[in-house]
């Protein structure tokens, strides 16, 4: 099953960010490898898609996991988390109905 990993950002965070960016990627590349990643991205904190030093707000993993548990298990594992990126996560279910 799919599940929404959906992860709010602390004041500033962009210099959080880009330290833990590398181990980020290489974590959402490996769920890509195993065709089990549906979509990954930030939530740019304006409207742009190159925000430049506004930052980011948050981000969006959707990606398929054989438990809640053990979706959440991967978020817990987050290297943005580990370096105070996210103020909090949300794990749930996600069912894709379009396109």
């Amino acid at each position: 099953m799919y599940y929404a990993i959906i992860s709010q950002d602390v004041e500033d965070s962009l210099p959080l960010r880009k330290e833990a960016r590398p181990a980020h990627i290489e974590r959402l590349e490996q769920l890509k490898d195993e065709g089990r990643l549906l979509v990954a991205g930030p939530h740019p904190a304006i409207d742009s898609p190159d925000p430049a030093s506004a930052g980011f707000t948050g981000s969006l993993v959707v990606a398929e996991f054989d438990s809640l548990e053990a979706a959440q298990a991967w978020a817990d594992a987050d290297p943005y988390l580990a370096v105070g990126v996210y103020a909090n996560v949300i794990v749930k279910p996600f069912k894709p109905v379009l396109p």
